[in-house]
């Protein structure tokens, strides 16, 4: 089961645009795959905050009536690559995801997303 903190800690685009100053400025920003969540504020840093509270508080009412969540859309092309590994290492890989019900791709993106995350 996913949990909110798998979604937050996915690379979900965000686009910011700025506000004229007749419409009140500061930024807009929203989610490229979710377009009502939504934030503002008058710095960039301010409206990013806001949309990733917002985005929280839609992940928390999604998860609880079980909605389905989409990943971030460019997330999801992939590309087949050959990779050497030296067999203690791949028996090593295997048994972590074997014993977290995945397989080694998604061992091994989930790895290189949580080194890029520290």
């Amino acid at each position: 089961m996913k949990t909110i903190n798998y979604y937050l800690n996915l690379d979900y685009e965000i686009i910011i645009r700025k506000i004229t100053s007749q419409d009140g400025g500061g930024y807009f920003a929203y989610y490229k795959d979710f377009k009502g969540v939504m934030g503002d504020g008058e710095t960039i840093e301010e409206a990013i905050n806001d949309v990733k509270s917002a985005f929280s508080c839609y992940l928390e009412v999604a998860l609880e009536n079980g909605e389905e969540i989409k990943e971030p859309s460019h997330l999801m092309k992939t590309k087949r690559i050959n990779i050497t590994v030296p067999i203690y290492a791949l028996e090593k890989i295997d048994s972590y995801a074997k014993s977290h019900n995945i397989n080694r791709s998604t061992f091994l993106v989930e790895s290189a997303l949580k080194q890029v995350r520290v």
